[in-house]
Parts: C-alpha cells; structure tokens; sequence
C-alpha cells in the first residue's frame, strides 16, 4: 500500500455539510478556553465528535439491480409489512419496510437503496420523537424519494428523531440515482425506511448492524448472485 493510500485511509473525509457546524464547536472551544483549560479540552473532544459526525466514508456498493442495498450506517429495528406514508402515493396497500437507526455516533449519509429513476420527493412536517418507535414512521417529520427501479418502485423515508431537527436532501425528482449513490443526511440522530414490494426477500433481522451503500438488506424475486461491486 503506497503513503498516499495510507492516509487516505486513515483520515476518513468530513462531508462539506458538516464544516459550518465543526468551525462553530471549535470557535466555542476557544471562547471557552479563554475562561477554563478544562472546559478547552472538553469543548475540544466534542469537536472532535462533531468531525466523526460528519464523516463521509468511501463505500463498495454491490452492482446488481436484484439486490437493495442498506441506505443508513445503524441497526436495523424493524423489518416486515407496512403502509407507506400517504404523501407519496403508492396506495394503502402495505410493502416490505426496513427501518434503520442512526445514533449520534453513526455515519449520517444516506445512500440510495437501488438504481433508478427519482419520480417524486415530499418533505411532510411532524414531531421529533425517539426514532426508534415504531410510530416515528408516521408522526415524525420525514422525508421520502420515490424511485422507479429497473425491478419495481422503491420508497426510501428519511425520518428525523429525537435528537435531529434538520433533513437534507439534495437530489431533485426527475433525477437519475445509482445504488449507493448520496442522496442526503440527518443531523444527530434519526432513521430512515425502505419500502419495497412484497415480493421482495428480506436478508436482514432486528438487530443486525447494516453498512449504507454495501450492506444488502432485500433481493428482488428470490436469491441472487453474487454480484460485482463499484466503488464510491
């Protein structure tokens, strides 16, 4: 491994939406250090946090349009049938959802769970309760993409949380997105679903640790192959 891979790999790069939030900690921190050494070092190692916050990992994403890749670093707290959020107009008819919890220590990049066309994007106002309840999904303020797939459409809801007051999304509707392709974030601490057709086959449980953009959470229409990836 050359020198310059080496550090590539050792410093992970901080996404530009996070440069305002970790120039204001660190500011504080020497605002602080002015009055107190201890409240330097403290205000210091949550600037150090805010950077770990923000950090935008290279992943490997799996080439394969039968396969649904995870959209969030976190745990995966639900998986079975449930009715999409209305504003998206899909139906009432229930769908395949997978949810996945961010903490405030996970990777807060969302990925596209599949390749395909971005035919609608609704941003719903709600409440900011824990994500991880189930009811989150319904009363939160959330923000969904439709995407048309080369094997069916596909919802994918950014949800935001306790701690997070700020979704962003900064891909439009009409837009072309790859599988693992960015697509927004949540600042400190939220969830994000993924509802698919019924027919598509879970591959995760309750529990289970998924990577966004390599982790694959569902296959479309049974096993799969094992499947190229790319790298972004």
């Amino acid at each position: 491994m050359s020198i310059t891979e080496t550090i590539r790999n050792a410093f992970v790069p901080v996404h530009r939406e996070g440069w305002p939030f970790i120039a204001a900690f660190f500011v504080v921190a020497l605002i602080l250090g002015y009055f107190s050494t201890s409240l330097f070092w403290i205000a210091l190692i949550l600037t150090g946090w805010c950077a770990y916050f923000f950090r935008d990992p290279q992943r490997v994403t799996p080439v394969d349009d039968g396969l649904v890749v995870s959209p969030a670093d976190g745990v995966v707290s639900a998986v079975g049938p449930a009715t999409p959020p209305a504003e998206l107009g899909l139906g009432a008819r229930e769908m395949l959802r997978i949810s996945v919890f961010m903490n405030v220590f996970s990777c807060h990049v969302n990925r596209s769970p599949v390749r395909g066309r971005i035919t609608r994007i609704e941003h719903r106002p709600g409440k900011f309760l824990n994500a991880e309840l189930d009811k989150a999904s319904s009363e939160n303020e959330r923000n969904g993409l439709v995407i048309e797939s080369p094997s069916g459409v596909v919802a994918c809801v950014q949800i935001a949380g306790l701690v997070a007051r700020r979704i962003v999304c900064w891909t439009g509707a009409g837009s072309n997105i790859g599988a693992g392709e960015r697509f927004g974030l949540i600042r400190f601490g939220s969830r994000v679903d993924v509802f698919l057709p019924l027919d598509a086959t879970s591959r995760v449980s309750v529990g289970q640790t998924a990577v966004a953009g390599e982790t694959v959470i569902a296959v479309f229409g049974g096993d799969a192959a094992t499947p190229l990836v790319r790298v972004s």
